[in-house]
């Protein structure tokens, strides 16, 4: 094996990639709508979550963010993505 990590449950990777964005205040659907995002980007997220393999350091931020973060975890796969989405729904931040 190349160090790549196997792909996790769609359906968990999904879900985690929708919860930071939302912590982030970033409505997923929305930026799809605004063609921010494409439907192929979004899957690539969620594909790019499930090859991660960083799900427990993941779902261990989620339980403790109390606040709205304006930049994704750094161990995110998704990060660069998410601060960019996040920039385009909230550019006065």
């Amino acid at each position: 094996m190349d160090g790549a990590f196997p792909l996790g449950e769609i359906e968990k990777h999904f879900w985690l990639t929708r919860s930071v964005a939302r912590v982030l205040q970033i409505n997923l659907s929305e930026a799809m709508a605004q063609g921010y995002l494409t439907e192929t980007g979004y899957a690539e997220m969620v594909t790019r979550c499930r090859a991660s393999g960083c799900e427990s350091v993941c779902a261990n931020w989620l339980a403790k963010e109390t606040g709205f973060p304006r930049t994704a975890p750094e161990h995110c796969a998704n990060a660069e993505c998410l601060n960019r989405l996040r920039k385009m729904q909230h550019p006065d931040d």
